[in-house]
């Protein structure tokens, strides 16, 4: 094994670790707490850390054989159940991201239809969709004896046939590759572009607020005025700073792969080891990122990690702020005035309490 096999190693080793961990503690975290369990999203996000959970367990150690030693699992037919593994759970994990943006999308776009219909039976049927087109494409690759050990990608996964079927297996790799990657990046793209949309008009309103209240109060102290505009300019590019981080990890992470998968169906292209191996890791790397862009560092599973790490302690968590911790403006003016603030209308300001929630949710 050369430094750049062994370099690849070291790097497939620590991709392993974080994706078993992370997608260890969101399963946990969707045990502990019941309300996570409820929701259609946290439906999904288990799914999706299922499958990573997996994939890290059962696919990688043998790739990791394979950069090591550049050789296919001794036992007869493993190589060909693992290769099943690898193309479903590559294609659930693409369909299962398309299906939590789109869940997004409708939190924030439609806050009371989704409150009153999206239950956690019709993220069941999301599933059943993605589960079901995964299935039929991994299904197909076994019936077609193009799974296999690929020295290309050291992987068991799929592998290039005989010249008399590479027509049907470049019709097939394509239309995997359009249904596992094109499909769920429009829907991505799609879908981030509305939720991006709505959060900077959520965004605007707030800023106006926050000006005509500044307007008001000249008396207020500059250090308070300061802290105004510091979260005003934060609120601003929250939603944008999120929505690209999960459209460039899809990208980062995919696109190399695809891509070489394509070129390799080109007669005179042959790809080298090392790439593919690198493109391979990029691909796994998705199960470690998604753990952290879906769920650990979101407001809910902090909390019920902080919650799990104070029973665990044997302490009393602090009880959870229920708005944001950084500065209210409204909370401000109150507090100058020496007033209690009123309770939110339940009638006028409802759309924009949910849109509130469903954006820290979300967010």
């Amino acid at each position: 094994m050369g430094p750049g096999e062994a370099l690849l190693a070291g790097l497939l080793v620590m991709v392993l670790a974080v994706a078993l961990l992370s997608n260890a503690l969101v399963l946990l975290c969707c045990a502990y707490s019941a309300e996570l369990r409820t929701r259609a999203s946290g439906v999904l996000l288990v799914n999706l850390s299922l499958g990573h959970l997996l994939l890290a367990a059962l696919d990688m150690p043998f790739t990791l054989l394979g950069v090591m030693r550049g050789r296919t699992p001794s036992a007869p037919g493993a190589c060909q159940v693992i290769g099943f593994l690898d193309t479903f759970l590559a294609s659930n994990a693409a369909l299962s991201v398309a299906a939590l943006s789109a869940d997004q999308w409708l939190a924030v776009g439609f806050p009371l239809r989704y409150a009153g219909r999206l239950r956690p039976r019709y993220a069941g049927l999301l599933l059943g969709c993605a589960w079901g087109q995964s299935l039929a494409f991994s299904g197909a690759a076994l019936g077609c004896s193009w799974l296999g050990y690929s020295s290309a990608f050291a992987s068991c996964s799929l592998r290039l046939p005989p010249e008399p079927e590479r027509p049907r297996f470049a019709a097939f790799t394509a239309t995997l590759h359009a249904v596992g990657f094109a499909l769920p990046l429009a829907v991505l793209c799609l879908t981030s572009l509305q939720v991006h949309r709505v959060a900077r008009s959520h965004c605007q309103r707030m800023d106006t607020v926050t000006m005509k209240a500044l307007a008001l109060l000249a008396d207020l102290h500059p250090s308070v005025r300061q802290r105004c505009l510091i979260q005003q300019k934060r609120r601003r590019h929250r939603a944008t700073r999120k929505i690209g981080i999960a459209i460039a990890t899809f990208l980062i992470c995919f696109a190399p792969y695809v891509m070489t998968r394509l070129a390799e169906l080109v007669p005179f292209v042959t790809v080298n080891a090392q790439w593919g191996i690198l493109s391979k890791c990029l691909t796994y790397s998705k199960a470690a990122a998604d753990p952290f862009t879906y769920s650990l560092l979101r407001r809910p599973f902090r909390q019920v990690l902080a919650g799990m790490v104070h029973r665990l302690l044997k302490r009393t968590p602090r009880p959870a702020s229920t708005h944001d911790s950084s500065l209210d403006v409204a909370g401000v003016v109150h507090q100058l005035l020496k007033r209690t603030p009123r309770p939110a209308s339940t009638h006028n300001g409802s759309v924009d309490t949910e849109n509130d929630s469903c954006l820290q949710q979300t967010h």
